[in-house]
């Protein structure tokens, strides 16, 4: 536990930190504004909590497919028209994860002791092999930054 007599946000754990997905400082525009000149791809951008606090691997590959951005696309390559999809998607898909209770992988409960069901809805995250649930092509696996990106190579592009 730590205590901070001054604001939260200036301590050296948290300074850092991009914005939280879920609140409307998170915007199409803000991420455009922030990936201007950079090469790096969009998966790994949005995994940078110094961009946005909270995507983690499997939400960021589902919030792509919503999106229908390919997850190697870099991440300045992307219009303004295209990020606010994303960011919609982000919000969208984060707050179905929390509606079903987060995603249970090996042996994770919440604090209820109940397991998160979100993994049963995945559009692509670890659906290697399977037919996309949208357009029936299948789902593709690639590396990247040392994190399995899953897509489907038709729906996005």
């Amino acid at each position: 536990m730590l205590w901070e007599t001054g604001d939260v946000m200036q301590h050296p754990l948290l300074a850092k930190l991009g914005p939280e997905p879920l609140t409307e400082t998170f915007t199409g525009d803000l991420l455009y504004k922030q990936t201007r000149g950079r090469s790096v791809s969009i998966k790994q951008l949005l995994m940078n909590s110094s961009v946005v606090a909270g995507v983690g691997n499997i939400y960021a590959n589902e919030a792509l497919f919503h999106a229908e951005i390919h997850p190697m696309t870099p991440a300045g390559r992307i219009s303004l028209s295209r990020y606010r999809k994303l960011v919609h998607a982000i919000k969208d898909t984060l707050n179905l994860a929390i509606e079903a209770g987060g995603s249970t992988l090996r042996d994770f409960v919440n604090s209820e002791g109940n397991p998160g069901y979100f993994q049963q809805q995945y559009f692509v995250y670890g659906r290697t092999g399977q037919p996309c649930r949208k357009c029936g092509v299948e789902i593709r696996q690639a590396r990247q930054g040392q994190r399995s990106s899953f897509y489907c190579p038709h729906c996005q592009k």
